[in-house]
């Protein structure tokens, strides 16, 4: 049986908070882009985070770090974790911090379309469905470019990114459903963490130096993206995320997951200038809408 809880008040804070911070991480990762790549950004932050969590992970008697069946699944998670952020890094070169954050937080569709095929507790109603119809729609909406029939060399790079962002927030629906349905699910949250940072360093700081994107001008902007990437999104913001998906219905946590894509809007219109098209402003408000109806839909029905 499943003793996951719906959302409380002490969740629904924490929960906003964590949004705010996960649609300001894109936005400050471009704005460093020009002296240090997103991907070694993304790599350095995951080693370093790792390196902070030991002492945390060393605490914890619950965890089995060298488990078997859970060094398996680690493995997994940790490689859908690094494809999701490579994916993510690549994105941020070729379309908008906006476009990018909205795009990524697509997950909650994706998380809930998997775990309905697996979890009684997280079975979708009609309504549910019609919430994820709704924001396929928007998706399809907000991929909509030129309007004379023409795309522009720099429409099709936003689109290319676009796609990009797309699939890693699949890639996090991944993660998420393997951290669910494998013995994760019961295992310490610090040691989940532990497999996702330290792998991911090996991966993405790999593919940066094969890449050609590990060079680093290190400058005031670069050393305070570091911190925060390290410091509140990969050690801390991860770390209750996790604790979040252990102790309460993923299908609820998506109730304000719709607020990260509008934070991360506005940063990236606040702190990049970006611009939104009329048709990605639509798309974005039926993909939050229909994110909104599959979180909800319990208080929807009532």
């Amino acid at each position: 049986m499943d003793e996951r809880k719906t959302l409380d008040a002490r969740a629904s804070g924490l929960m906003i908070g964590l949004c705010m911070i996960w649609g300001l991480q894109q936005v400050i990762l471009k704005m460093a882009a020009p002296d240090i790549s997103p991907l070694m950004q993304i790599a350095l932050r995951s080693g370093l985070a790792a390196i902070l969590l030991l002492p945390l992970l060393y605490l914890d008697k619950a965890a089995e770090l060298f488990n078997r069946q859970n060094l398996q699944a680690g493995a997994l998670v940790a490689f859908l974790f690094s494809l999701e952020f490579f994916l993510l890094a690549q994105a941020l070169q070729w379309t908008s911090a906006s476009h990018a954050v909205v795009l990524l937080y697509t997950a909650p569709i994706f998380v809930a379309l998997g775990l309905h095929w697996k979890l009684p507790s997280e079975r979708l109603s009609w309504l549910q469905w019609s919430g994820i119809a709704l924001a396929f729609i928007g998706i399809v909406v907000t991929f909509i470019r030129g309007q004379s029939g023409t795309v522009s060399a720099i429409e099709q790079q936003m689109l290319w990114g676009d796609l990009l962002a797309l699939a890693a927030g699949i890639a996090w629906a991944a993660t998420t459903i393997t951290v669910r349905l494998s013995s994760l699910a019961q295992a310490a949250v610090t040691q989940t963490l532990f497999y996702q940072l330290a792998g991911s360093f090996i991966l993405l700081f790999g593919l940066a130096v094969f890449l050609g994107q590990a060079s680093i001008h290190f400058t005031p902007l670069v050393i305070g993206s570091l911190a925060f990437h390290t410091l509140v999104v990969s050690f801390a913001s991860f770390l209750a995320w996790f604790w979040l998906l252990r102790n309460y219905l993923a299908s609820r946590l998506g109730v304000f997951s719709f607020l990260t894509p509008l934070f991360g809007i506005i940063f990236g219109v606040w702190l990049l200038d970006e611009r939104i098209e009329p048709n990605f402003i639509l798309g974005s408000i039926l993909v939050l809408a229909g994110i909104v109806v599959v979180s909800l839909q319990g208080w929807l029905r009532k």
